[in-house]
């Protein structure tokens, strides 16, 4: 036995290729830049594609539809510096997870991971993958739309590729995500500068009498927010990965200070141009927006818009793909998942059971025939959490003082951020009341159930299926349990 552990200990910490000792931990492989990509790559998406047309058909006019727009932007870049904060005192990859762990203790935490390691995570997932798989098929089916069969195998096999890379190499991922962010960032400025052109030729009528017949009302105001801020989803992701980013505490916030604001400043441009080519009726109407801008733009050239929304979808489904495998990692070396999804490759140091467990379970949500529904109503329980974390800010100053805060953000900013949360939350329950809402928020005081046998009181039973389980595991996929935790 001791041998076997000096063997997997030498393989595992060494590499082979490098006369400079690895820890089994995860490297910090992630600088500024790529740090920048993921926040970009992630954010940027389907959202700016599809959202546009729900938060006007809330708003019903031009001008609250980008002021909208710019409000979900300054919000996700003061949630995300709460996030700095939270991020720099507690360096513990997992986002969310360690944070409200050392705010509230086990519950909610746990609560946390139940509800995004099982349905937030890989059903945001499998609908990037989808929306890319929809994209790519659609050429080839003119005129028709494409077979549900070709269109699920095709996001099935997007998960699989995403999932190899990221479990070959961090520093893998990390090229992937910035090559797709380049590619994202190339039809984001070719529809901005078209819209530049098209406003100095004077096509400004859309902008004329832009708050005329506006909805106005709390209940169409916090839809137009929920979609908005659909597209923003992502704005956390950098702290999913703090312990490997290279200096988390000039880094995360630089990324976040310059990240964020880009994709705000996209975002609103994006919209402008949209407006410079289409009423508001005629946006309302189109199935695509970016492709019906880019048939009355580009003309010969309209091709290049769904294949370019293509590679920014798959880019978002890597940048997921790559800081929901942290998420499970932590829940697994706490105990609150499997602990071989705790485990690092021996050679390639990345969390590669937590990486495949969640694209398996993202595989799954691809089968039934419509998801997004199931989205929409889950997605008030993401808000539900972010506003919880960011309270823990608040609740942290007080109970947790010996911690080093590298950065501060000021008091005022976690609680105008945890008010604007609660209203997310309520407002949607309140305008448009559904059954749904009431079954999510079931859902996720059953994860107590999985809690109180698995973790609290630790079944015997339990104990002994899941170790003989781990064991195989672990041979089959040469993993190992991380030297240490992270200080």
């Amino acid at each position: 036995m001791g041998e076997t552990s000096l063997r997997k200990r030498g393989a595992d910490g060494r590499s082979v290729q490098s006369n400079e000792p690895k820890s089994t931990n995860l490297q910090k492989e992630v600088g500024l830049v790529s740090g920048i990509c993921i926040i970009v790559g992630t954010i940027i998406g389907s959202g700016i594609f599809i959202s546009p047309k729900s938060v006007l058909s809330n708003t019903q006019a031009v001008g609250p539809c980008l002021i909208i727009w710019a409000v979900c932007g300054v919000l996700a870049t003061l949630g995300a510096l709460c996030y700095a904060e939270l991020g720099t005192m507690i360096t513990k990859s997992g986002g969310e997870y360690p944070y409200l762990m050392e705010a509230y203790g086990p519950i909610p935490a746990y609560l946390f991971s139940w509800t995004s390691l099982i349905v937030l995570k890989p059903t945001s997932f499998a609908i990037i993958c989808l929306t890319f798989s929809e994209y790519v098929c659609t050429p080839f089916y003119a005129g028709c739309k494409p077979p549900e069969i070709v269109v699920k195998c095709l996001a099935a096999a997007a998960i699989l590729l995403i999932t190899i890379v990221n479990s070959l190499s961090v520093r893998l991922g990390s090229y992937v995500q910035n090559i797709f962010t380049a590619a994202k960032l190339v039809i984001v400025a070719i529809i901005i500068i078209s819209g530049f052109v098209l406003l100095a030729q004077g096509n400004t009528k859309n902008f004329e009498n832009s708050f005329e017949g506006a909805d106005v009302s709390v209940g169409a105001i916090s839809l137009a927010f929920y979609n908005g801020l659909w597209a923003y989803d992502g704005w956390n992701q950098l702290n999913y990965i703090t312990e490997e980013l290279r200096n988390p505490y000039r880094n995360l916030p630089l990324a976040i200070v310059i990240g964020i604001p880009l994709v705000t400043v996209c975002y609103i441009l994006m919209n402008v141009s949209y407006f410079t080519v289409m009423t508001a009726t005629e946006l309302l109407q189109s199935q695509a927006v970016a492709v019906t801008f880019g048939d009355r733009v580009l003309y010969p050239a309209s091709w290049v818009v769904p294949l370019f929304v293509a590679f920014s979808t798959i880019g978002a489904a890597n940048g997921s793909c790559f800081t929901a495998g942290r998420l499970i990692f932590v829940a697994g070396r706490e105990g609150h998942m499997l602990k071989v999804l705790s485990y690092i490759s021996v050679r390639r140091l990345t969390p590669a059971p937590a990486i495949i467990f969640h694209a398996i379970i993202a595989i799954f949500y691809i089968i039934p025939g419509d998801i997004n529904s199931l989205v929409n109503y889950f997605s008030f329980a993401a808000w539900l959490f972010y506003g919880m974390t960011i309270l823990a800010l608040v609740v942290m100053r007080f109970t947790r003082k010996e911690l080093k805060r590298p950065i501060k953000v000021p008091v005022v900013v976690p609680i105008l951020v945890t008010l604007i949360s609660v209203f997310l939350v309520l407002a949607p329950i309140i305008s448009s009341p559904a059954w749904e809402y009431l079954y999510c928020f079931l859902f996720i005081l059953s994860g107590l159930i999985f809690y109180l046998l698995f973790v609290y009181y630790k079944f015997g039973w339990a104990q002994k299926i899941s170790k003989p389980v781990t064991m195989y595991l672990q041979m089959l996929m040469e993993v190992v349990p991380p030297e240490e935790d992270p200080e």
